[in-house]
């Protein structure tokens, strides 16, 4: 279990203080700028800036660090949404190199990954006020990272093909109430050549990079998703969740995941 980023509450605490102590820092030296009040401009530009360094300082020690981890299968990765949080691991992960039924079969140009996440609203994270109003959780980001570096992005042909059957599960912004959950099936399409492929799912590009100790914050290491899944796996669409309507794709209340073996290779049938 890792926490994106850990100490949430702190960490988005510091973040807002910061911004409200250069609001009114900003306000001072704009007032004496229209007053004509030199000391106080002076002061006030040494004030702001001393705090832009002890901020960049605080976050660029985070960050160096920082630790690279790869979580096993059915591990999760919390992410903070204010006042609760959202979990996701990896349920199973195969690969494939089809998807769909002819005619509209998606063949891969090296081979597909076929790997389904979870996402868990945990209910025990939220606040004792909250109460059972659903959570659009925020946008992610997600991509593959190999051995090399490389970064792959979702396939668009993988992803229609699973789509035409039927199989790709809830979208990740899909809301959801505390304790419910729903499973999304991801395809990416990696060269041959591409080994030790690793699953990342973090927050889209936006304020994260300045929050202290978030992953998308400067120099800062990542925490991933390790994959095993088996070459030349098929997948079964009967095992894959049903993405018909939001009643196939209901999210059910559950416990805590467990940490299991990531399950053997599934089939796509035509």
């Amino acid at each position: 279990m890792q926490f994106m980023p850990a100490f949430a509450p702190l960490v988005v605490l510091t973040f807002l203080g910061t911004c409200l102590v250069l609001g009114v820092t900003g306000l001072a030296v704009v007032y004496g700028l229209v007053q004509r009040k030199r000391p106080v401009v002076k002061y006030g530009l040494a004030a702001a800036l001393t705090e832009v360094g002890i901020y960049g300082l605080l976050l660029l020690t985070a960050s160096l660090g920082s630790q690279e981890k790869v979580l096993g299968p059915g591990e999760q990765k919390y992410f903070c949404e204010v006042d609760c949080h959202v979990a996701y691991s990896v349920v199973s992960a195969s690969t494939t190199t089809t998807l769909g039924a002819p005619p509209q079969q998606a063949a891969a140009m090296g081979t597909y990954y076929v790997i389904k996440v979870k996402t868990w609203f945990d209910g025990r994270t939220i606040s004792a006020h909250r109460g059972d109003a659903p959570l659009t959780p925020n946008p992610r980001r997600v991509t593959l990272v190999d051995g090399q570096g490389r970064e792959y992005k979702p396939s668009p042909e993988g992803t229609r093909a699973l789509e035409m059957e039927h199989a790709t599960g809830a979208q990740l912004t899909q809301p959801l109430r505390p304790g419910e959950s729903y499973t999304t099936v991801l395809v990416f399409d990696l060269p041959a050549d591409a080994r030790n492929p690793r699953l990342l799912i973090t927050d889209a590009d936006g304020v994260e990079h300045f929050l202290i100790g978030h992953e998308q914050s400067p120099l800062h290491k990542k925490i991933y998703f390790g994959l095993t899944p088996q070459t030349n796996a098929v997948v079964h669409r009967a095992q894959l969740p049903d993405a018909g309507g939001i009643a196939g794709l209901a999210a059910q209340r559950l416990g805590p995941p467990r940490t299991a073996v990531v399950p053997g290779p599934e089939v796509i049938q035509s």
